[in-house]
């Protein structure tokens, strides 16, 4: 390892990194990049371990933004039976490499905290740029960590004042309405059910490892969007196929990807009828022209946004140890 080799745990990376305008731009930035050709971006790889009592997904994501000093290969995990355990379901690390000589830089311990963050960032740059304007009700459909970044990134970028969340359990939905309450100003209640819910938000986000879907055509609604990004992986949906189908305009992080691991897999939408992400935060195209529109957003989760927030931590955390040094 070079000598200016550096590993970051969780707790410094947390204090660095955080949810703000500035790691909003970073990631917008990073999409743009994407949708311009300023990337190269490898398919991610994906393990699948299921065994008795184990139930666990692997994945790894890498990129290089032409330019940059940096660029990461980030390993994230999720194992959904840890909470049996006392486990969290989720954890990861992330390598960040020099981009002209190759070596590792930094070790980021962040136990997934930076994949975390981006997705929740990815979260709020689709809100930003298609949920409409003024939004009365959030609706959350999970309870674990993703369902609460998302909560607190959107508030970067619209202003909420009700929040209906659903889960299984209920236990864990009272729970996480607790918490949220101290995070998000604005009335947080449960849903009864998904099509409740979906018929009474403004903007929803969809944030479970589903294999079936949960989100129906029959609920949509003028000026409704729908942000779906549990499907990351074969198989696995959260959204009825219909609901693309019957969009105004459909939005994704990555076609090729999102066709192969997200709600696209479902459908037989071309490409032409698509947008990238990346395509309206440069815009290159047009997403929602009017908030009578029905949106919906498919998040895979990109390795440029693996790379573009581990040289955001990098940075900060340098300046920080500046500081205090």
């Amino acid at each position: 390892m070079p000598a200016s080799f550096r590993v970051f745990d969780e707790g410094e990376i947390s204090a660095a990194a955080t949810l703000s305008a500035a790691s909003l731009a970073i990631i917008e930035h990073a999409f743009s990049a994407l949708a311009e050709g300023r990337v190269i971006m490898p398919a991610p790889l994906g393990l699948h371990i299921k065994e008795d009592k184990v139930d666990g997904e692997v994945h790894v994501k890498t990129a290089y933004i032409r330019g940059s000093k940096g660029f990461a290969v980030k390993v994230a995990t999720g194992f959904y039976q840890n909470a049996r355990l006392g486990l969290p379901t989720s954890s990861g690390m992330i390598l960040y490499l020099d981009s002209q000589t190759g070596q590792v830089v930094a070790l980021f311990a962040d136990n997934g905290y930076l994949t975390d963050l981006r997705t929740a960032l990815a979260g709020a740059v689709a809100a930003k740029h298609l949920a409409p304007m003024r939004v009365r009700t959030v609706g959350i459909v999970g309870t674990g960590i993703q369902a609460r970044w998302q909560l607190r990134a959107i508030a970067l970028v619209r202003k909420v004042r009700q929040v209906l969340v659903f889960g299984r359990n209920a236990a864990a939905t009272e729970a996480y309405i607790r918490e949220m309450q101290i995070m998000v100003s604005a009335d947080i209640r449960r849903a009864v059910t998904v099509s409740e819910l979906v018929r009474q938000s403004d903007l929803v986000v969809t944030t479970t490892p589903s294999r079936e879907a949960l989100i129906k055509a029959q609920d949509l609604h003028a000026g409704l969007h729908i942000t779906a990004m549990g499907s990351d992986g074969p198989a696995k949906r959260e959204l009825e196929s219909n609901v693309l189908d019957q969009a105004d305009v459909v939005v994704c992080d990555s076609y090729d990807q999102c066709l192969r691991l997200g709600e696209l897999q479902h459908t037989a939408l071309p490409r032409a009828s698509v947008i990238e992400l990346g395509e309206l935060t440069s815009g290159m195209r047009e997403g929602r022209s009017n908030d009578h529109q029905i949106s919906v957003c498919d998040l895979t989760g990109t390795g440029v946004q693996d790379s573009a927030i581990a040289e955001y931590a990098f940075l900060a955390l340098r300046q920080r140890g500046t500081k205090h040094s």
